[in-house]
């Protein structure tokens, strides 16, 4: 593909499904709007409830959150984000995710960039399981197809 055939394009959320981000947690889904073979990025809003209780996590790259709904924290850490708040996670770095608030409302929702590998580690840090943008697109493909849905190619550059 030319350069020039690469254009400015929009992903419709309504067109997206929520997939649930199993094995891990069936009560955490992630809506996938871009899954990017060349720099291995990963563009998806989460949600997850108060209960939401992921593994704590290895990160080969960077990762950006910004926070629309509810409130969370890193258990390593005091700060909490909310709403309007964006955390930048440095390459190397390894934290435990948790829920503090929804608001009101059943879920936390986040905007997440995600640039590398997800190592999944256990108490004593041995690797359980590595995400990234190949398992996305599977995880998103099986569910695309397990619930009848047309997918979209997430990984073109339109």
């Amino acid at each position: 593909m030319l350069f020039q055939q690469v254009d400015t394009a929009v992903m419709h959320g309504e067109s997206l499904p929520w997939v649930p981000f199993t094995p891990y947690a069936d009560n955490v889904f992630l809506k996938y709007f871009k899954l990017d073979p060349i720099r291995g990025e990963i563009i998806v809003l989460m949600k997850a409830p108060i209960d939401m209780a992921l593994p704590k996590h290895h990160h080969s790259g960077t990762v950006i959150v910004y926070t629309l709904e509810g409130h969370w924290k890193y258990k390593e850490h005091d700060w909490i984000a909310g709403p309007g708040s964006i955390v930048y996670e440095t390459a190397a770095s390894t934290h435990q995710p948790e829920v503090v608030s929804t608001e009101g409302g059943d879920y936390m929702l986040t905007l997440v960039i995600v640039s590398g590998d997800l190592i999944f580690v256990d108490e004593n840090d041995k690797v359980m399981a590595i995400e990234n943008w190949k398992t996305a697109l599977q995880r998103y493909l099986d569910y695309c197809e397990a619930n009848d849905i047309q997918p979209q190619d997430l990984t073109a550059f339109h």
